[in-house]
């Protein structure tokens, strides 16, 4: 298994499996401040290496009028604030090439994230490659567990290994997703530390017209099935009133019910690595 290495843990399929938790989009820094505090003292107390997610720009928003966030620039500097009161890695999506060039030179986001829907963009995988940083991969809910391996190859080529691929569900007709939980195991086989995603699994793309609507009751149970199988990360947007949240509200888990579902996950955790 390939391990991921970052400053005070690493990532892999066969380690105790790490949380990528944090609001789907930033909405101001007393927000993200708090949520990351709290974060932060959730997985303290439950044993749990966690890296700080939340996206400075949400560019495949459905609607022209959605909310998309707030410019990069400002964004580096609340993730900067969170990372030095809390010492947390921080993840963040990234759009086009000019984004990783300018994040290419600044340490402040340590892993890239490439949306679902631009999993395939060539030159963004390479751009993103080319940064050296880790670079987490949504995959596409049009792909195959093992269209993955041409994501890995791509941006294999940079000479960058850091490489992590995220499951977040399948296409199932309209406006529905599902997941098969086979592909955990069929994408483990690359060896790359494999993350599940399951607030985006729950999502109804565009099922509210001008907005996605999602089931968020079904996340635990998700979110036990992957853990049990075995893999390296557990990805989870969380809020603290997510029916008002900006972005992805219904899919996102009300932080209340983080701990609780923490603790269930990592008994889980504990059964799938130790008979591995």
């Amino acid at each position: 298994m390939i391990s991921i290495n970052l400053k005070n843990f690493s990532i892999s399929n066969d380690l105790p499996f790490i949380l990528i938790a944090g609001p789907c989009v930033i909405e101001n820094e007393n927000h993200s401040m708090m949520i990351a505090e709290k974060l932060h003292k959730i997985c303290n107390e439950v044993g749990i290496k966690l890296i700080f997610k939340s996206s400075f720009d949400k560019a495949n928003r459905s609607s022209i009028n959605s909310n998309r966030g707030i410019k990069l620039d400002e964004a580096l500097k609340i993730f900067e604030k969170i990372k030095n009161e809390f010492k947390i890695p921080i993840l963040s999506d990234i759009h086009n090439e000019e984004q990783c060039n300018q994040l290419s030179k600044d340490s402040t986001i340590d892993i890239l994230q490439i949306p679902a829907f631009l999993c395939r963009q060539t030159d963004l995988l390479l751009a993103a490659g080319r940064t050296k940083k880790i670079v987490n991969v949504k995959k596409g809910q049009f792909l195959s567990p093992s269209d993955v391996k041409n994501i890995f190859v791509k941006i294999e080529t940079t000479n960058n290994k850091n490489i992590m691929i995220t499951e977040r569900g399948t296409c199932f007709g309209y406006n529905a997703l599902v997941n098969d939980f086979k592909g955990l195991d069929i994408m483990k086989k690359y060896e790359y530390p494999i993350i599940f995603d399951a607030t985006h699994s729950v999502q109804q793309p565009g099922s509210m017209g001008n907005r996605s609507g999602g089931q968020r009751e079904h996340i635990p149970s998700l979110c036990k099935a992957a853990i049990s199988i075995g893999v390296a990360g557990l990805f989870l947007e969380t809020h603290n009133d997510p029916d008002n949240a900006p972005s992805d509200g219904p899919n996102m888990i009300n932080i209340k019910e983080l701990k609780n579902l923490l603790i269930q996950l990592k008994q889980f955790d504990d059964i799938a690595k130790n008979n591995a």
